[in-house]
C-alpha cells in the first residue's frame, strides 16, 4: 500500500509528535489525518512552507512539554481517595471511572481532560491503585488512588481472611523429610554427571 509524507500538526498516538515529518499509509492520511486538520501534506512543492510551519510547531511543542513538566512536579504529591458502597468481599456497587478521577482532580484545583487519564477498565473493587495521567506525549504522572467502602473501611476478601485465620504449619515435622530429599538428590547428582560425561566422550 502506498505511503505519503506528512507534517503532524498534533501529537498522534503511535504515529508521532507535533512538528514531526513522518510517512503514513495514504488512506490513513487522506481519510483521517488531513480532513481533521491533524496533518498537512509534505511535498516538494511546499518544502519552504512546511519548514516554516514545522519550526512554529516544534516551538509550541517545547513550550507545552515545559508546562507539562512543571505541572507534573506540582502534582506529584497528590493522592486520590474514593468511598463507595461495597460488599463484604470489596466488590463495589458501581465503579470509579476516568470521569470520577477527573472530577477529583478538579476538586483539588486541576483541570485534567479525562481522555488523558489512562484507565483501561473502571475500578470495581476496593484497594490501592496507581493511575497514569498523560500530561504530555513525553510526560506521564503516576497518581496513587485508594478506593474504600463507605466509612473508610477496606473489606477483607474471604479467601485472604481464611488464609490469615488458618493455623500455621508445623515446620519441625516437615524438616526431616526435606533434609532426606536433599541428601538423596546430592548423592544422585554425581552419577548423573558421570553418565553425561561418558555420553559426550562416546560421541
Amino acid at each position: 500500500m502506498a505511503n505519503t509524507t506528512i507534517l503532524l500538526r498534533e501529537d498522534i498516538e503511535h504515529v508521532g509528535g507535533r512538528g514531526e515529518i513522518v510517512k503514513v499509509k495514504a488512506g490513513f492520511a487522506r481519510n483521517y489525518l488531513l480532513p481533521q486538520g491533524f496533518a498537512t501534506l509534505a511535498t516538494k512543492g511546499n518544502v519552504k512552507q512546511i519548514e516554516q510551519e514545522r519550526g512554529a510547531l516544534l516551538k509550541k511543542a517545547a513550550i507545552e512539554k515545559a508546562t507539562a513538566d512543571a505541572q507534573k512536579e506540582q502534582m506529584e504529591t497528590i493522592t486520590l481517595t474514593f468511598e463507595r458502597k461495597a460488599g463484604e468481599t470489596g466488590q463495589l456497587f458501581g465503579s470509579v471511572t476516568s470521569m470520577d478521577i477527573a472530577e477529583a482532580f478538579k476538586a483539588k484545583g486541576y483541570e485534567i481532560d479525562r481522555r488523558k487519564i489512562v484507565l483501561k477498565d473502571a475500578i470495581k473493587e476496593t484497594g490501592e491503585y496507581t493511575v497514569n495521567v498523560k500530561l504530555h506525549r513525553e510526560v506521564t504522572l503516576a497518581v496513587p488512588v485508594t478506593v474504600t467502602a463507605e466509612g473508610g473501611e477496606m473489606p477483607v476478601k474471604e479467601e485472604k481472611k481464611a488464609k490469615a485465620e488458618a493455623p500455621a504449619p508445623v515446620v519441625e515435622e516437615a524438616a526431616p523429610a526435606v533434609a532426606e530429599e536433599s541428601v538423596a538428590e546430592t548423592e544422585e547428582a554425581p552419577a548423573e554427571e558421570a553418565v553425561a560425561v561418558e555420553e559426550l566422550a562416546a560421541e
